[in-house]
């Protein structure tokens, strides 16, 4: 949940100008997809039951590390909390195994990487294929967008937007759920700009708390973004479901 250094930030930047898997939309109506990231077992606890208020399914990106552990004062997921996700329908998406900065470390060891958080889940949930990747910290460079491509459908970034028209597959646009930044008057606005552009909107997020950490998103957060969404007629689907709809609809 760091921040990203100048250097990386500079180098995120020229990123999105280049496109690495790139779709035209068939998309005929809006969709939007609600994901959190590393996960923080608030996420589930908390979270979990204000998705099943709104009929919502999500896409949670486990990095294997965190699984059992408590860090910075967060406490993460545990396997049971890995297996009651996915018997309910939610997605479990790639987030590394370790949780690194991908532009410091080589293509080898990120192949290593996400090849153990791919077991790592497998000997939890079986025969489950990770399909959905989210970049650590946002943390993206030309060399990271072309090799997570070749080994999920999509990637998910942090660059604020609504993904609609042309959509980068190896870097999904998404708008933060963040305590630290919150302004329910922007989420309204992207939302309005999705329904309008047939587009598909992702929302990102981590804990889920009253008193969350500068990346996770309150009770109440979370809740104004599925209502706003559902208040637009929208459907909320996992990253996944969502892409079928995007990709072939």
């Amino acid at each position: 949940m760091a921040r990203l250094s100048l250097l990386h930030r500079v180098n995120n930047v020229l990123t999105r100008n280049i496109p690495v898997k790139l779709i035209r939309s068939r998309l005929e109506r809006p969709v939007a997809s609600i994901t959190f990231d590393d996960f923080p077992q608030s996420a589930w606890s908390v979270g979990g039951p204000i998705l099943e208020r709104h009929g919502a399914r999500a896409t949670y990106y486990a990095a294997g590390r965190f699984c059992g552990r408590s860090e910075d004062g967060i406490d993460y997921y545990t396997s049971k909390d890995l297996t009651a996700i996915q018997g309910a329908g939610h997605e479990i998406g790639c987030h590394t195994f370790s949780h690194q900065y991908g532009t410091g470390v080589s293509s080898k060891a990120l192949d290593e990487d996400v090849a153990r958080n791919q077991t790592f889940v497998a000997s939890l949930l079986g025969d489950y294929r990770l399909s959905s990747f989210a970049y650590p910290y946002g943390d993206v460079s030309p060399r990271t967008k072309r090799l997570f491509s070749s080994r999920f459908a999509t990637s998910r970034g942090i660059r604020r937007g609504v993904n609609a028209g042309l959509v980068d597959l190896a870097q999904l646009k998404a708008i933060g759920l963040e305590h630290q930044a919150w302004n329910p008057a922007a989420v309204e606005a992207a939302v309005t700009q999705a329904a309008r552009s047939n587009g598909w909107i992702i929302f990102f997020t981590h804990d889920v708390s009253d008193d969350p950490s500068p990346f996770g998103a309150t009770p109440e957060m979370l809740d104004h973004a599925l209502s706003t969404v559902r208040k637009a007629g929208i459907d909320i689907l996992p990253i996944k479901h969502a892409l079928a709809r995007v990709a072939f609809q």
